[in-house]
This record gives C-alpha cells, sequence and structure tokens, in this order.
C-alpha cells in the first residue's frame, strides 16, 4: 500500500482519508488489546506520548502531520516491512537517519572542489543505506513488542530510547541507536566491560550537557535488555556429564560422578543440601534466533541466498551443492520448495584444513 500521502498536503481529502483510515486501524488495535491510550504518531508526539481520546489524535495529526518515516504503523498494531512503493517514497525524500550498522559517521558538509557531483551521489547512496537502517530499527521494535504485551511500561520507555535524540540538536543518533553501535563494536572487538566503561565516561563528558549517553556498561546493558532474545537455564554437572532436566531434575547430585550439583565448601559437604548451582547452561532456542533474523530485511536476504543467488553449476561451493542436502529436499518436497528452508550443520571452527595460511575463513562445514 502506497502511503505517500501521509507526508503530502493536509487539507487534501486524500490526507483526511488516510487519517481516518489510520483512527480506524488504531480502533481495531484497541480493541484487540485491551489498551485505554494510545501513542500520538503526530510530528510532536513522535509516538512518545499517548491519549485515550483518539479524537485528540486526529486532532494533532491534521494540524501538524505524522512524524518522519513512520509508513509501518508498528506502534498501532501493524506488522511487517515496508513494501516496495514505500521504499521508493524513502529513496525520493532522502532523509538523513542514524546509521545502525556503521560505528563511523560521515562528514556530510558540502566542499566547493569540482568533485561535487560526485559527492552528491554519494550523499544519495549514504541516505539511502540510513533509511534502510530506519527499516531495520522499525522492524525489530515491531518483532519484540509483542514480547511486551504484559510489561507496557518497559515497551514504553524503550520507545522513548529510540526516539530521544543522542543530545539536542542530534539528528543522526538516538539515545538507543547510539548504545546498539557502540555496543556492537564492543562486541566486534572483544572489549572487556571495563574498557567499554571507560570510553563511555569519555563520551559522556565530551559531547555536549544534558546527552544521553550512559555512563557505564551497566546502564548501557539495562537499556538494550528488554531487547533480548529468550533464553534458558538449567543446572549442570561440574564435569559436564549431564544437565539437571528431564529424568535429573530432581537429583542432587551427578548420577555418573557423584559430584554436588550445589556450591560446596570444604566444611560443608552435605550433597543433600542446596544453594547456587555449581555450574550453569544458558540454551538460547534455535527457532526465537531464526524469527529475530527473518524480521530483519538485510538479514533475510542472506538468508535466502542458497535458493536464490546462489550459483548452480554442478560445483561443490556451498552445503547446498552437497548430496545430503539435496537428498533432504528429495524426502522432503514442501520444506524443500520453500526458499527460506534452513539447515543445522556441524562445522569446524579454528583449523584450517587445507594448511592455507592465506585463507581468511575460520570455520568449515563437515559434510
Amino acid at each position: 500500500m502506497n502511503r505517500s500521502w501521509m507526508y503530502g498536503k493536509r487539507n487534501t481529502l486524500e490526507f483526511m482519508n488516510g487519517v481516518a483510515e489510520f483512527c480506524k486501524c488504531c480502533l481495531e488495535y484497541r480493541a484487540l488489546t485491551g489498551y485505554d491510550e494510545l501513542y500520538c504518531p503526530c510530528v510532536d508526539c513522535a509516538n512518545i506520548y499517548s491519549f485515550r481520546s483518539i479524537e485528540t489524535i486526529r486532532e494533532h495529526l491534521i494540524r501538524r502531520g505524522f512524524r518522519q518515516e513512520y509508513y509501518v504503523w508498528v506502534w498501532h498494531g501493524e506488522k511487517g516491512g515496508y513494501t516496495e512503493d514505500q521504499t521508493k517514497v524513502n529513496e525520493m525524500t532522502n532523509i538523513t537517519i542514524e546509521n545502525l550498522s556503521d560505528a563511523e559517521g560521515e562528514n556530510n558538509e558540502e566542499t566547493e572542489s569540482e568533485s561535487e557531483g560526485e559527492g552528491n551521489d554519494e550523499d544519495d547512496i549514504e541516505d539511502n543505506d540510513e533509511s534502510d537502517n530506519v527499516d531495520q530499527i522499525n522492524e525489530m521494535m515491531g518483532e519484540v513488542k509483542d514480547h511486551f504485551s504484559g510489561r507496557p511500561r518497559i515497551f514504553e520507555s524503550l520507545s522513548q530510547a529510540a526516539e530521544k535524540p543522542l543530545y539536542h540538536g542530534c539528528t543522526k543518533y538516538t539515545k538507543l541507536s547510539a548504545v546498539i553501535t557502540l555496543y556492537n563494536v564492543k562486541a566486534k572487538n572483544n572489549w572487556s566491560d571495563t574498557s567499554f566503561t571507560s570510553l563511555l565516561e569519555v563520551l559522556h563528558d565530551m559531547l555536549p550537557d544534558g546527552n544521553e549517553m550512559p555512563k557505564s556498561n551497566y546502564y548501557a546493558k539495562k537499556l538494550m535488555c528488554p531487547l533480548g532474545l529468550e533464553y534458558k537455564k538449567f543446572d549442570a554437572c561440574p564435569n559436564d556429564c549431564v544437565l539437571y532436566r528431564n529424568e535429573y531434575c530432581m537429583l542432587n547430585k551427578c548420577p555418573r560422578c557423584g559430584k554436588s550439583r550445589y556450591k560446596r565448601n570444604d566444611v560443608d559437604s552435605n550433597s543433600d543440601k542446596k544453594g547456587p548451582p555449581a555450574k550453569v547452561l544458558w540454551y538460547l532456542p534455535i527457532i526465537p534466533r531464526l524469527k529475530r533474523l527473518f524480521s530483519i530485511k538485510a538479514n533475510a536476504k542472506y538468508l535466502r541466498w542458497h535458493g536464490e543467488q546462489r550459483k548452480k553449476d554442478g560445483m561443490l561451493r556451498h552445503p547446498a551443492d552437497s548430496p545430503q542436502w539435496k537428498t533432504i529436499d528429495e524426502s522432503f518436497p514442501d520444506f524443500g520448495k520453500e526458499v527460506r528452508n534452513l539447515r543445522l550443520a556441524l562445522c569446524t571452527d579454528g583449523m584450517n584444513p587445507y594448511g592455507s595460511f592465506s585463507s581468511q575463513h575460520t570455520t568449515w562445514p563437515v559434510l
């Protein structure tokens, strides 16, 4: 659906009908969820402030217009990514948005050199990339919204962090996008929590007064915790013999080596006494992880690569070219025809099977 009317003239019949359609969507969302208040997506409220009266929201939209880049009504019950028409509108508007996948900022000042035309082309490409990243964060927020049905205050706090500028006048980063960008750099370069805290302290001091940059790793992590994926914790034997689940869930000591399930000191050796577990396994279920990956348009493209863009010439370049992969497709034809099908496979990590020191690959599938 083309929603270019959202940012056209507000005194036209098309805009009035569009606002009426939006208000109808809001009422249906309220009836479905039972929420008393609804977020207002006008320029000033920006989905931060909510109201009980739908007429108040309608009046705000007619007088002030919609906030920028709100083609997908994720805060009002709509799911999914941008359509092709919406993406074309984004490209025409050329609105500069924060880049969540790149920690380095680009200098957008105009130069007086003879290559001014080429620079403008690069700026257009950069604007489109940044618009794609806004698509990603909108899709991400829409994906995690269902997990906050019983915790509306936490979701409201998270949405405010996604809208609040990093400092007054900042148009490239919000509080949430800045923390996500920095945390990606931390993970990529294996920074310790202590060094990351030191960096945040320096950045907080360098930025203008009143900035929203967290001062420590603890507060940065606390901000992103609601975005975390589902996980489960299982007590484990200190010697990695068993997990205390299923038939072992009620045991207090390992059935194989006899070690206590709980931490013990030299004085207290009573194996029946409960306490902190000696070892804990953190399990990340695969299905929520795949759902989160497929919810981002850019990631979904790579997840479908083996079915849409892989070169099929009989050469063994990818696990999808292997006989094992083809056997599964033949055994389960409905599964094989689905381009989003994925396989879990065993691979080695840190071993170079061909002895080539120039190779940049560190993981190799086991076929």
